[in-house]
């Protein structure tokens, strides 16, 4: 296996891949007929050889990218699914807060988006009225004077 190589990057490349496909040949049909040697007259048979393993391995190369995107785009279509069942569930949940919401409450929820407030920073939720609540505030404010 000494064939030629040449100085230039290109041919040392074309020359690489040769010795790799004489090899690999030689791997292929085995030991006895292992003498597998390129000459200069059959060097456009030889190209043509690289250049058909070159396509083989490009084809290879794609055939897992596409599966990778495959994959990557089922992903996201799951993603895309629960994302949209997600969005569903709020709608349908500030619906009901709407409908369930006092004209005073829905007053100043719009007032406080109006002036670029918070509305759950800016109020305190409504606390229900009944004689079991105690506010942890009001325990110890008015004790140690």
């Amino acid at each position: 296996m000494n064939s030629q190589c040449y100085a230039v990057a290109m041919d040392l490349g074309v020359c690489q891949l040769r010795n790799f496909s004489i090899s690999f040949l030689s791997s292929v049909l085995g030991k006895e007929s292992a003498a597998v040697t390129v000459d200069n007259s059959s060097s456009g048979a030889s190209v043509v050889a690289i250049d058909n393993k070159i396509e083989q391995a490009m084809d290879l190369v794609k055939s897992h990218l596409m599966y990778a995107v495959r994959e990557e785009v089922e992903v996201l279509k799951e993603q895309i699914k629960e994302l949209m069942e997600r969005n569903n569930q709020l709608e349908q949940e500030n619906n009901l807060l709407k409908t369930l919401a006092s004209p005073e409450q829905m007053a100043q929820f719009q007032a406080q988006v109006q002036t670029g407030g918070s509305p759950t920073g800016a109020t305190q939720p409504p606390v229900p009225s009944g004689p079991t609540q105690v506010l942890p505030s009001t325990q110890n404010s008015g004790t140690s004077a």
